[in-house]
């Protein structure tokens, strides 16, 4: 055959196979590659929503405690931006701040965008824009910063790498905080910049993050932080948490934990347990401190008073258990009242109401147990959610009905063993024994910053229940007044003020069982603080530990008299005139 026929059928043939390939992309695959057409020329960004501030009041006013700094991310699309020149801005711009492996993201097959650093100052994103470099594009989004430090840190918690909140305000209200982001998707040129054209463009705008205003005042909080630590530095604790609530309102006016961390460089921090919030997330055994609700509903049940009296011989045997007195005075052997079983912590004391509510001044009983658990659980919640604005624990208080060693259990409890509540339970219904006998649920958002103003409003459900006669209420007041017997054994001569409480040291549960050896003891101590003659104005509950140290109650009444010496001259609370 001639080889110019040969030619010819050979690009007769090609011709041939080009018209049918056409076909089938035109009109067989038409639809396919007009999709893949669209996607080479459309921009699909996510619209990142501004994270809400934080602030705090400041006698009155609010501060901002967390706020946003603008910084910026560099983008790629690998399959448009050369390997090289992202290497280059990488090593002469972004070295500090690279968060993705280059291999790794070109040999991603099918992979089309990626965040290859972060949080870039405005200063080296501008160089960047300037360097001329192509196929990058820097994306403009919000670092979180905490202008002070490590304040408050247990309660605020931090935002992670990833942008969600983490622990604290920041983790437990992160879906208001947050806002929701948008999308972008319109036509875009190659160089990935958003052209106005095209009927498919869609754009929905972010909505962003409430800026959210806690009812903590900052002030305040700095100054207990300060006292906290000085506390540390002098007792052989190594933590302590301090509560400041306004009995009245039943609002958190300051929450600390120490130590504290900054949540600017929460990577760093070595023990995961500085992320806690002492106050409301991990539950204890407060011990003494639960008096003060025991001998509540044996006075408001008509069944006690302060002068009643019992026979005190040190020790009572319950369910063949020997609970003794940690104070075992001779003069306190035999009949003595009940104020001075208070004042002494006794347990013998606090075991006799249990009795009482139960009508049976010889022995513990279902009556007794139940009238018990009704106010401690239901009256006062212990052992419950509270339903505060943050993550908090439950806790627990045992059945008056089940289990074995009933009534040890319920005398245990009479004196804040054998149950499991947390600080802020024991501080609101702390709250309500001197508040005139209200029980309110505890709140710390005073409400939302909008446009320079403060928008108060919580969420919460907020219950008000009447849960103590008004006369309970004020004979528990004398009572935790004499109890502290301020002007004497804690040295604080503060004449025209009523400063009352109770203090707690608790044995810890080692291997299941009580460390009777008492080398690891928790020190409680909580109390209230205002003039004379008006209802307290601030319930103050202090916790302070350390692993195998013995810290006592004395070291946290200790700190409870530096506070509410504090608060008052803080918030220049007047005497009694």
């Amino acid at each position: 055959m001639p080889r110019s026929k040969i030619l010819k059928s050979v690009v007769l043939f090609s011709l041939g196979v080009i018209l049918v390939r056409l076909f089938f992309i035109q009109i067989i695959e038409h639809d396919t590659w007009v999709a893949k057409a669209d996607e080479q020329h459309t921009l699909l960004e996510t619209i990142t929503a501004r994270r809400g501030e934080i602030y705090m009041m400041n006698k009155g006013e609010p501060t901002a405690v967390v706020l946003n700094h603008t910084t910026y991310q560099i983008v790629i699309d690998p399959t448009v931006t050369e390997k090289e020149d992202a290497e280059e801005v990488i090593k002469t711009y972004a070295k500090d701040y690279q968060t993705a492996d280059l291999n790794q993201v070109y040999d991603t097959e099918g992979l089309r965008y990626s965040i290859i650093a972060k949080n870039i100052p405005r200063e080296i994103a501008t160089k960047i824009a300037e360097s001329g470099i192509p196929a990058i594009w820097l994306k403009k989004t919000n670092q979180r910063v905490y202008p002070e430090g490590e304040l408050a840190s247990g309660l605020l918690g931090f935002v992670n790498a990833e942008g969600k909140g983490q622990y604290g305000v920041e983790g437990s209200l992160n879906t208001v905080l947050a806002g929701k982001d948008g999308i972008l998707k319109t036509t875009a040129d190659v160089n990935k910049v958003a052209l106005s054209i095209g009927n498919d463009n869609l754009k929905i705008p972010a909505e962003d993050g409430k800026n959210v205003v806690l009812s903590v005042d900052s002030g305040l909080e700095r100054g207990i932080e300060e006292l906290a630590l000085k506390a540390i530095e002098d007792t052989v604790a190594t933590n302590a948490a301090v509560l400041v609530m306004d009995p009245n309102t039943s609002k958190v006016i300051a929450m600390a934990n120490l130590p504290n961390y900054n949540p600017e460089n929460y990577t760093t921090v070595e023990d995961a347990s500085v992320f806690l919030n002492y106050t409301l997330e991990v539950p204890y055994e407060p011990a003494s401190i639960c008096k003060s609700f025991t001998y509540s509903a044996a006075i408001n049940e008509g069944v006690m008073t302060p002068d009643t009296t019992y026979f005190n011989n040190h020790v009572e045997y319950v369910d063949d258990w020997p609970i003794e007195n940690a104070s075992k005075h001779s003069f306190l052997y035999g009949n003595i009242d009940m104020r001075t079983a208070l004042y002494w912590s006794l347990n013998t004391g606090s075991i006799h109401a249990l009795k009482l509510l139960g009508g049976d001044t010889s022995s513990i009983n279902q009556q007794g147990r139940e009238k018990l658990f009704d106010y401690y659980y239901n009256k006062f919640r212990l052992g419950r959610i509270t339903g505060i604005e943050l993550y908090e624990a439950e806790g627990f208080i045992p059945d008056p009905n089940e289990g074995w060693g009933r009534d040890s259990t319920y005398a245990n409890m009479t004196f804040g063993q054998n149950l499991s509540i947390t600080m802020l339970q024991t501080a609101t219904a702390f709250s309500a024994v001197v508040n005139g006998g209200v029980y309110r649920t505890p709140t710390i958002v005073e409400g939302t910053f909008e446009n320079g103003e403060l928008k108060k409003g919580t969420n919460v459900e907020v219950i008000e229940d009447k849960i103590l006669s008004d006369e309970t209420s004020a004979t528990m007041r004398e009572l935790l007044v004499h109890n502290r017997d301020y002007l004497v054994r804690a040295g604080v001569d503060r004449p025209g003020y009523a400063i009352g409480g109770k203090s707690g040291t608790a044995q810890v549960v080692k291997n299941g069982v009580y460390d009777d050896t008492y080398a690891e003891l928790v020190g409680s101590y909580i109390g209230f603080v205002g003039p004379e003659g008006e209802l307290p104005k601030y319930v103050i509950m202090v916790k302070m530990w350390g692993e195998g140290r013995s810290v006592g109650s004395d070291d946290a009444l200790g700190l409870f008299g530096n506070v509410s010496n504090y608060i008052i001259n803080y918030f220049k609370i007047k005497p009694r005139e």
